[in-house]
């Protein structure tokens, strides 16, 4: 068997290696359709091969897959960290991606069927188009406040905003008034993109138990459940929450222990979706009241403030979904709690 390695980026750096450590080839290869699939066919069929999580892994993937061999999703900072090199260059790094094969200390990631990362960019794109409605939403309130008090509400703004006032030729009214144009492109693409997704995603019974978490509705249980994946993947519920990145960071020294930040190294759709569940859960507890979700926030908000409470119950969220989807089970009533977080999910 041979260990093979890649370092993408413009072009990929190839280090291939026996067993004891040989080094059987080492150079670039042009990012040329085919041209990694055809490199590969000239090696051991089988053979892993490592490549880490850059943003134009999937059709490395798919040629590597392609043909015949294995392909090995790396935790790039993870792989960093075991291999503490001084110096770093695309040679060293497949080198040293190759050494934590032999070893089998390499850090895995999961790599999701081609199926599932084509439907990932449905929802991912929609939630870009979500944050340019904002931008553009803040830009409008921006200038209607340089020359009056803005009305209280999002909609009230905006209806403002879209009067037709006498002073037609200002500049300021001209600038908004494109604003609103391409406001009302971006949202009927946004209503579009929410059309597809109900089109493509049929309500399944993962879906209906996603969408009875608070918070939870159409939009979002899509995004949970494309972006966590196989359930299967988290014995315990904890484990669901850090991949989430709904975790803290933890600094434990004489002592005393300092909880910091969420890692940034994560899936940020991931996240996103959990926090905005949160949210959601927070701005909407006195409508659609669950008991624990509103003590927790309530709790947490008196002491640490409202965005600590809002991560908390991002946490607890995810938890919640490795139990329902391991159990099938909706969420319970409001005032039943799941086990702890270092349970396992049955």
């Amino acid at each position: 068997m041979e260990y093979i390695a890649f370092d993408a980026h413009k072009r990929t750096q190839v280090s291939v290696e026996t067993e004891d450590g040989q080094r059987r080839y080492e150079g670039r290869i042009d990012h040329v359709r085919g041209a990694l699939q055809q490199f590969l066919s000239t090696c051991e069929r089988g053979s892993p091969v490592a490549v880490e999580t850059v943003g134009n892994w999937y059709w490395i993937v798919d040629e590597i897959e392609a043909a015949g061999q294995i392909p090995q999703l790396v935790h790039a900072r993870k792989a960093k960290l075991m291999l503490g090199m001084v110096n770093k260059t695309d040679k060293l790094d497949a080198r040293g991606l190759n050494r934590l094969q032999r070893t089998g200390t390499l850090p895995p990631g999961w790599i999701p069927p081609g199926a599932l990362r084509d439907q990932r960019d449905l929802p991912r794109t929609r939630m870009v188009l979500t944050r340019e409605r904002t931008r553009l939403k803040n830009r409008i309130h921006a200038t209607l406040a340089k020359d009056r008090p803005a009305p209280g509400g999002d909609e009230r703004s905006l209806r403002a905003a879209r009067a037709p006032v006498a002073s037609h030729h200002r500049p300021s009214r001209y600038a908004t008034e494109r604003l609103l144009e391409q406001l009302d492109v971006v949202a009927a693409q946004i209503e579009g993109f929410e059309r597809r997704l109900r089109a493509v995603f049929a309500p399944t019974p993962e879906l209906q138990l996603l969408r009875t978490l608070p918070g939870v509705g159409e939009v979002l249980a899509v995004v949970i459940l494309l972006e966590v994946g196989d359930i299967r993947r988290f014995p315990r519920a904890a484990q669901l929450a850090a991949y989430a990145g709904t975790t803290p960071r933890v600094h434990a020294s004489g002592g005393r222990t300092h909880y910091g930040p969420s890692r940034g190294d994560i899936n940020r759709s991931r996240t996103w979706a959990f926090v905005e569940a949160a949210s959601t859960a927070y701005r909407t507890h006195s409508t659609r009241p669950h008991q624990h979700v509103r003590s927790l926030y309530t709790r947490i908000q008196q002491r640490k403030g409202h965005a600590t409470a809002v991560g908390a119950v991002a946490r607890h969220l995810a938890e919640a979904t490795c139990w329902i989807l391991t159990k099938r089970e909706p969420v319970p009533g409001p005032g039943v709690v799941h086990g702890g977080t270092s349970a396992k999910c049955p």
